[in-house]
Formats: structure tokens, sequence, C-alpha cells
């Protein structure tokens, strides 16, 4: 419930109190809290609920008003943080980009993020799958006892590459691998397990 490293942050028992405070009162809450290492004194919560808000509590307001005028129109409802922090110094307002994208990740909004989603793999759920032959436990005292196959893509500059191998999980090396540039069935099926069987590679 209260999370923030071995000592919750302070705003954090600030506003745990203040959910809590018309139950158990402010003086009982913090008795208990700091019975349990959570430090803080009744005069450290009444302090900062009537505390004015500071500079930078108040310049934040304003900025993040400005960050969402115009975030009906679709083309500023696109823009990231830099082309936000770009049109706001346009507009006359010195502000840093660390304190745009700051304020963006605190209001949950993010600029339209280019590039099509990759789907490497379908999965047809009438298909069946091969057993787990070693229950999940890759466990092994010397090379050659237990080899792992995969596959994965790699971007490149003229598209992508989809590789498939085999690697000893003993010493992680690469015991045998294919490269192609469509995922087909034989990609993974080319790789010639019966060689590699008679004439293991010890690393």
């Amino acid at each position: 419930m209260l999370r923030g490293g071995a000592r919750p942050p302070t705003p954090v028992l600030i506003a745990f109190i203040t959910d809590h405070k018309g139950v158990f009162g402010v003086e009982p809450i913090c008795r208990v809290l700091s019975q349990h290492g959570r430090m803080i004194t009744p005069s450290t919560f009444y302090d900062d609920v009537t505390r004015p808000p500071s500079r930078r509590a108040v310049r934040d307001t304003v900025l993040k008003e400005l960050i969402a005028v115009g975030r009906g129109k679709p083309i500023i409802a696109r823009l990231g943080a830099r082309k936000q922090w770009l049109r706001l110094r346009r507009h006359g307002h010195d502000v840093a980009r660390c304190t745009v994208e700051r304020l963006m990740r605190e209001m949950g909004i993010h600029g339209v993020r280019r590039g099509r989603v990759h789907v490497t793999t379908r999965a047809d759920p009438a298909a069946a799958r091969p057993a787990d032959r070693v229950d999940r436990d890759c466990t092994t005292t010397a090379p050659n006892q237990l080899w792992v196959a995969d596959s994965t893509y790699v971007p490149t500059w003229s598209g992508f590459s989809y590789v498939a191998f085999i690697i000893d999980a003993h010493s992680r090396r690469f015991i045998s691998w294919r490269c192609a540039t469509r995922v087909t069935t034989s990609l993974a099926l080319d790789i010639d397990i019966d060689s590699l069987r008679r004439e293991p590679i010890i690393p």
C-alpha cells in the first residue's frame, strides 16, 4: 500500500493520511506509521496541507494547461514531447524539454508512434504443440548435454531477416543457425540436426 523504497516518500504518506484521517484521525495514523518505521509527525502533515503550492507546482499547472490546449485537434494530438516542446518555445514559453517529457508522462499522453507493429508469430490454437522434454529445467554441467532452439527476427536497412538457431544451454554458444527473408516452416527444419549429433561442437 505504501510503496516507494525502504521509506515511502513524504507525499505518499501525506496522501495516505488524507485518505484515512476521517476514520482514524491524523495523530493516531502518524503514531502507527512511526511505530512501523514510516516516520512522520502530525506537524509535517499539517504543514504540507496548509503550505501554499511551490513555484514549480504552480508552473507545472500552467504548462499542463498549455500542453492540453489544442489536444482536440488531430495535428496537435499527434505531437510527441520534442515537437510539443518546440511548439511551446515557438509561442514564447521558456521551458526545458525534459520538463515537457515529465509533464506529458504525468498527464498520461504521448505522441503518435510511427511504424507498423511487426507480428512474427501467429499461433494456431488448433495445432499440436511439442512436449516440453526438459520440463523447463535447463540445468547442465557440461557442453552438449542440452541444446535449445528458437527463432527471431532482425530489422535491417533492406527489411526484416528471420533467423532460426540452436544454442548449447551450457556454453550459450550457437551450434547452428539459418537465416531467410521470409518466415517459413523450412527455415527451422533446414538445420541439419543429424550431422550436428554425429559431430558435436565442443566450445
